[in-house]
């Protein structure tokens, strides 16, 4: 049956037709993946399981909405219809993130565009002295961060603070301005006219992939508020579309407040995020009184 399956879903385009037909096995088995072979046969009603959800990963719906989670570092999160699913290499900005507020005793850490809150919630997870925001402005993605904030709560983890914003706001977190050690952002970057995947096309939330005609809408905004919130010597990491390897590291030099300016790429070598410091001969907006508007 995986084998039949593995071969529907190749034929639907779907790349790893295999590695997917096991993952969905799986799931109805209610069984590991490295133990599938292990495993009993399907019962008559697990069999038309499994053919209904192979019928509907054909129909290129992604597979994390099948299962209803994604794997995100050594997370496993709640993801379906109103949230972005979150990518692996979205994984190397969590994992610099986190290397750069462990170095810091009691760091204050934003992730901004949270959705499902992957970012925020792997820093909280894995640097547990962190303070960590999150701010998501859809509230059908808010939804889902604050289910995965208080699962992660619930397990054990220092509980991420969750404020409903719009990135782009100038005056966003005004509480923390000239506070904040590491900001980290996951924007949508997608320049509209660029062709996505069926899985992204149809199922993914408009909002959060595209990011105006050149991709750099919300990127600018962005890069503009977290000079002010990042404290002198504070670390900025951005997400980018991988024609932006020369744009956001020229936006980030232009800007003037930052230095350190470094891009990286993915593990296939495309250009993926750019990071840098915050310079000290900035000057920083004034700090407003404390932020309260959808916060929990």
């Amino acid at each position: 049956m995986v084998a039949r399956a593995a071969r529907t879903l190749a034929a639907a385009g779907v790349a790893s037709a295999r590695s997917e037909a096991e993952q969905l096995a799986a799931y109805v088995l209610e069984v590991p993946r490295g133990r599938l072979a292990l495993a009993d046969g399907f019962t008559p009603a697990q069999r038309d399981r499994y053919d209904a959800l192979v019928a509907r990963r054909a129909d290129r719906e992604p597979l994390q909405h099948l299962t209803g989670r994604a794997g995100f570092r050594h997370l496993e999160l709640a993801v379906g219809p109103g949230v972005f699913v979150p990518r692996p290499e979205t994984e190397l900005l969590a994992g610099w993130g986190i290397e750069r507020a462990s170095t810091r005793p009691a760091p204050v850490v934003v992730d901004l565009c949270s959705g499902s809150g992957a970012v925020a919630l792997a820093v909280a997870q894995e640097v547990p002295t962190a303070r960590v925001v999150a701010v998501e402005r859809s509230p059908a993605a808010l939804a889902w961060l604050r289910r995965n904030a208080a699962g992660r709560a619930a397990a054990g983890d220092r509980p991420v603070e969750v404020v409903a914003a719009d990135v782009t706001d100038p005056g966003l977190l005004a509480d923390l301005v000239g506070a904040v050690d590491v900001l980290l952002c996951n924007p949508p970057y997608v320049p509209r006219a660029v062709v996505v995947p069926p899985e992204v096309a149809g199922f993914d939330p408009d909002e959060a992939v595209f990011g105006g005609a050149d991709g750099l809408a919300v990127v600018r905004p962005v890069l503009r508020r977290a000079a002010d919130l990042l404290r002198p010597g504070g670390d900025l990491g951005v997400e980018h579309d991988d024609t932006h390897g020369a744009a956001v590291p020229a936006l980030l030099a232009a800007d003037g407040r930052y230095t350190a300016v470094r891009a990286h790429r993915d593990l296939a070598g495309r250009p993926r995020f750019a990071t840098a410091s915050r310079g000290s001969d900035g000057p920083h907006a004034v700090r407003g009184p404390a932020w309260q508007t959808g916060s929990s």
